[in-house]
């Protein structure tokens, strides 16, 4: 896959939102509903990430102040700097590995996760806190898990999908099963997915978080480039 096949991920929330996500997808700005806009964002209660078309421009951080609402909050991914009246909440440096070389394999006891799951899946993210995950991720992808004795102990799935590239996401383990490879296992089953739609693995983790980031480079992630999360809060409107 040549660097340009990459491109998505250069700006994956928009190329999601405006391509394979559409359908999870709010716009604000020119055309009807918006749909020709400057900015989009997820299903508030899908995922908390939005996106502008071009950072540098005033008109896409007004159609995103019309789409989150005054004073409301959403997440943005890459290094953009608020105008003027934005607050930023929150400030997370992360990395964005590709995994054109990591080799997808089926976990047997790894199970389907569903809407009847998410109370627990959202249970182990509030003990593990893998990063943003409400009641209606799961609906953005697969998601696989790993139950002990009836009990989910761990699971990951699909979130965002830009055009030929689907993230893995939600990886997460319960305290008293890390150390017996669940996480990689459930990565390369959600990887084995993946690569049978023809898309590639990537992921995003909080640059320190480094047994993450260890366990992901040793599947055969490739640290792509180091954007920064950050949470911001629109102008109030006063």
């Amino acid at each position: 896959m040549s660097s340009e096949n990459a491109a998505p991920l250069d700006n994956p929330v928009w190329a999601a939102l405006t391509g394979p996500h559409r359908a999870f997808a709010l716009f604000a700005g020119p055309g009807p509903g918006g749909a020709g806009g400057r900015a989009a964002r997820y299903l508030p209660e899908a995922n908390p990430f939005a996106a502008l078309a071009d950072p540098d421009d005033p008109r896409s951080w007004a159609d995103l102040a019309a789409l989150a609402g005054p004073g409301g909050e959403v997440w943005l991914t890459g290094l953009p700097t608020p105008p003027p009246g934005w607050e930023t909440v929150l400030s997370i440096p992360g990395v964005q590995l590709e995994g054109r070389a990591v080799r997808g394999e089926a976990a047997p006891e790894a199970v389907r996760l569903g809407a009847a799951d998410v109370p627990e899946m959202l249970e182990l993210v509030e003990l593990t806190e893998p990063g943003p995950f409400l009641p209606r991720t799961v609906e953005l992808g697969t998601y696989l898990g790993i139950r002990h004795e009836g009990r989910l102990v761990a699971m990951a799935g699909e979130r965002m999908r830009p055009p030929g590239w689907t993230e893995i996401s939600a990886v997460c383990t319960h305290p008293d099963h890390r150390g017996e490879g669940l996480a990689g296992r459930l990565v390369r089953a959600v990887a084995a997915g993946i690569r049978e739609r023809g898309d590639v693995p990537f992921l995003h983790a909080a640059a320190s978080n480094t047994g993450a980031v260890r366990l992901y480079e040793s599947m055969g992630f490739v640290l792509r480039r180091e954007p920064v999360f950050i949470g911001v809060r629109a102008p109030d409107g006063a």
